[in-house]
């Protein structure tokens, strides 16, 4: 017996898409306070460089690090309120079916590229962390590993995500064959 739009099955996946959103909310509210650290800091690089003639390494390496969860964990974000890369001009012409099926399809491109990327970072993140990888810079920062242990968790976020846009296509297929 096919399961009713408003199952306990529907009722739980619901539940799920809508509990993932606002994890991805949440995180997405406390990352976006990075953007304004990293222009403070190349503010102040700027400066010392420029007026001052001086500066250091740790603090230019400083903004990438930050700059690293910002995109990791601001992907799934914008994936969230539709803030991603699409060609615009031509979905913005499609019919609203042909809109689900494509968010749908890239939900799911974006799943399965979040399990590869997770997969083939896990040894990397590992060997960064065996050899207590660093800055091969004089004066960088240490513990490098910790900063590429956020690729798999980022795309783990993504991965969420991509669920949960997927859960939300389905739920409106369902509304629309109602």
């Amino acid at each position: 017996m096919p399961e009713q739009p408003h199952g306990p099955g529907a009722r739980a996946a619901s539940a799920a898409r809508v509990g993932i959103e606002r994890f991805v909310d949440m995180v997405g509210e406390w990352i976006s306070w990075l953007s304004l650290a990293i222009v403070a800091l190349m503010a102040t690089n700027v400066l010392l460089r420029y007026l001052f003639r001086t500066g250091s390494v740790w603090s230019q390496e400083l903004e990438w690090h930050l700059l690293v969860p910002l995109v990791l964990f601001g992907m799934s974000y914008a994936m969230r309120h539709g803030d991603h890369v699409r060609v615009d001009i031509l979905y913005a012409r499609f019919q609203e079916r042909t809109k689900i099926y494509v968010d749908l399809l890239s939900a799911l491109l974006s799943l399965a590229l979040s399990i590869l990327v997770i997969g083939f970072s896990l040894h990397y993140v590992e060997q960064s962390y065996v050899i207590s990888e660093q800055s091969q810079d004089p004066g960088g920062l240490p513990y490098r590993f910790l900063l590429k242990a956020l690729i798999p968790v980022g795309f783990a976020l993504l991965l969420a995500q991509s669920v949960a846009v997927a859960l939300g296509c389905i739920e409106k297929l369902k509304k629309l064959k109602a």
